[in-house]
């Protein structure tokens, strides 16, 4: 069908034209510097980017750009609501509308039970994020660090994982039940959460780096299929799956509405004080 032909030789050629910017597209960040996370979820956002970026977990991110050793980092969102030093990248994130699969508690008795969890050190905001889960159900157990990975039946009763980590452990076999806390927040707000943001620091004229992490997210979006087909970590199948169905790239009206339901749950919980995110175009 001569139809069909055209449309799959247009296809092909928007594809090389893809692929071709991701060659030609890199330092693009100038005298920036720029972190993310060396998750799964966060490739798309890094798009062409690759090779100038710093990859750190989320609270190490925070740290440096903390002491002024990044201009940007995708951070864990607490990091910008317990911080009032950052503006935040409007219309990107990493966030889930319902079960993300990455965010999760791993519990042997019910959760109800729970006394200790052992939570990820690499996280901010999803402890939190299981704190106020926990609250609303009226459970207040003590949060202690995970010091080191292990095999699933070496792991606590109740262990906090995300990225990566949490991937892995709800692919393995294990005795743990899962409890993934993006089902668990939709469940209890009916609103996307949001896991991620890119924070710049504050006073510094970063319009330059904006344009370019918004094309990168483009970027990552328009070329994501081949994204899913060069990652090794995961078969094509879970990788497709997941980033097209558990997470999701945009910050728009919902997601604000998620966030301000969350600061709400956090002042609440809470004793520290928290910020409202200031939003750049």
């Amino acid at each position: 069908m001569p139809w069909a032909d055209e449309s799959l030789r247009l296809w092909r050629g928007r594809l090389a034209a893809l692929l071709n910017l991701v060659e030609t597209s890199k330092n693009t960040l100038g005298p920036f510097r720029v972190g993310s996370v060396p998750y799964l979820n966060a490739v798309p956002l890094t798009r062409g980017l690759e090779n100038e970026i710093v990859f750190l977990p989320p609270s190490q991110l925070a740290h440096k750009l903390r002491r002024n050793e990044l201009d940007a980092a995708l951070v864990s969102v607490a990091a910008v609501l317990f911080e009032d030093r950052y503006d935040v990248l409007d219309g990107v994130a990493i966030a889930s509308l319902g079960e993300v699969q990455s965010v999760l508690l791993g519990h042997r008795r019910p959760v109800s039970e729970a006394r200790e969890v052992y939570c990820d050190t690499a996280s901010l905001t999803s402890v939190r994020l299981l704190r106020v889960l926990l609250a609303e159900q009226g459970v207040h157990p003590e949060f202690k660090p995970l010091e080191t990975y292990a095999k699933p039946e070496q792991l606590p009763d109740f262990v906090m994982l995300i990225g990566n980590p949490a991937i892995d452990f709800l692919l393995a076999a294990r005795e743990h039940q899962v409890w993934d806390l993006g089902s668990a927040w939709f469940k209890l707000t009916g609103l996307p959460f949001v896991y991620a943001v890119w924070a710049l620091r504050r006073g510094t004229d970063t319009k330059p780096l904006r344009r370019s992490l918004r094309q990168a997210k483009e970027l990552g979006l328009d070329t994501l299929d081949d994204i899913i087909r060069r990652r090794t970590e995961y078969n094509y199948a879970f990788c497709k799956e997941y980033l097209t169905r558990h997470v999701h790239f945009h910050l728009g009206k919902d997601e604000k509405r998620g966030l301000k339901r969350f600061i709400e749950l956090l002042r609440k919980h809470g004793s520290e004080p928290v910020y409202e995110p200031t939003f750049v175009e």
